[in-house]
């Protein structure tokens, strides 16, 4: 039933307004902008330092270009707090998120620039590692991004075992679409840990030579012939070439390696072994549960520097949904803000669709500037853009409120 004229409820399925999006979609759109960007940034302190959190496990994190520059032998990060407090005029490369690393804004590596936030720090980080992404570059390529010389559109993904980030193009260029794999590991990192090529069964694109894919469930290996036994007796009864001796033979040298393991529970007694892909590998969601956790694995791991595998906080989505689990307990849910507008009449929430349109196109092209020039935007810089949409904003005819932003 529709409802009367003049009321003021807000209604899901109210029809658009005058600018053709409703205050609903406004709210739920500007609700999602919250969210990506609290992923992103994972829960993070803007306002203290994290040095007294230790090595984290994760955090987001920058790299200060005026106080390190790429040229130099200077490898350091800073916390999301440091890059607003103490580098806010510096040019700032952003790491978006690093495994196990503490803050090393005001150390050695910055002897021109103290903290501000924190005074007693050690002069290094032992356990912080450091990549080229420390200078503000990526991918084997060892370009910066964005690159203002690539004019190849091509989506960079990070390596969740090494942490750098690489074209698709660079890795094979077989990218399955994002809603399809959870995490991505490199051609190199494949080849420096063998041990992964036991798990390629539980990958999106599987190698084409792949003669076994593994359980997701059991962590077993499940067969991909019709009938094993008829294809065994065929196999049997048909003379072998040169080449399949030759496979026989390193199957043989793997089963060797894997005998290793004395574990009897362990599964790469039952996992064969299967050829690389020609790049990266993009593996499903909680494959790292599927990894084995004998004592033997473990300790490969472990000497491998790869144990944070077996850490489910370690993954990049359980770091992006702490912030946004933050994001949601520290706002009001987009229903309470409805039932909040529900008061006022269609004329006002026309208006204030209107400005948010303004608000919205005028802010994003006030901030490109920063954008293109990689400046981090400070409270100051906020102000002023506000105080200049105050200063040149005039009435509109008709309107039948006045129009601020505060």
């Amino acid at each position: 039933m529709a409802e009367g004229e003049g009321s003021g409820a807000l209604t899901p399925g109210e029809e658009e307004e005058e600018s053709g999006i409703s205050m609903v979609e406004v709210l739920e759109e500007e609700q999602e902008r919250e969210l990506d960007a609290a992923a992103v940034l994972g829960a993070s302190d803007d306002t203290s330092c994290t040095y007294d959190q230790g090595n984290m496990k994760r955090q987001a994190l920058y790299a200060c270009m005026t106080c390190c520059p790429a040229d130099s032998e200077l490898l350091a990060g800073v916390c999301l707090a440091c890059s607003y407090h103490c580098h806010e005029d510096h040019e700032l490369v952003e790491l978006y998120t690093k495994r196990h690393f503490r803050c090393d804004c005001g150390n050695s590596k910055f002897s021109q620039n103290p903290c501000k936030l924190l005074k007693d720090k050690l002069p290094e980080n032992p356990e912080n590692h450091y990549n080229h992404n420390f200078r503000g570059s990526y991918c084997t390529c060892q370009r910066p991004y964005p690159d203002p010389e690539d004019t190849v559109e091509d989506e960079m993904i990070q390596c969740c075992v090494c942490e750098d980030w690489y074209h698709g193009r660079h890795q094979g260029g077989k990218t399955p679409p994002d809603s399809e794999f959870a995490e991505m590991i490199c051609s190199q990192c494949l080849t420096k840990h063998d041990f992964l090529a036991h798990y390629l069964g539980l990958t999106v694109v599987k190698s084409e030579d792949s003669k076994a894919s593994v359980d997701v469930e059991t962590g077993a290996e499940k067969s991909t012939k019709k009938d094993t036994s008829e294809t065994v007796k065929s196999e049997e009864n048909e003379p072998k070439s040169e080449k399949e001796a030759a496979k026989e033979e390193e199957k043989a040298d793997d089963n060797a390696n894997v005998k290793k393991c004395e574990s009897a529970e362990c599964k790469l007694k039952t996992l064969t072994k299967q050829e690389l892909p020609d790049g990266a590998a993009f593996f499903t969601m909680n494959w790292r549960k599927q990894l084995c956790t004998c004592e033997e694995c473990k300790a490969k791991y472990k000497s491998e520097g790869v144990i944070f595998l077996l850490d489910e906080e370690d993954t990049v989505s359980f770091y992006e949904e702490s912030g946004k689990n933050h994001q949601r307990s520290h706002s009001a849910p987009v229903q309470r803000e409805l039932e909040a507008l529900s008061s006022l009449d269609r004329v006002v929430r026309t208006e204030m669709v209107h400005e948010y349109n303004t608000l919205s196109s005028s802010l994003r092209e006030y901030l490109r500037k920063f954008a293109e020039n990689k400046k981090v935007v400070r409270d100051e810089d906020i102000r002023e853009f506000f105080s200049q949409l105050t200063a040149n904003k005039k009435q509109r005819p008709g309107s039948s409120v006045q129009l601020f932003c505060k």
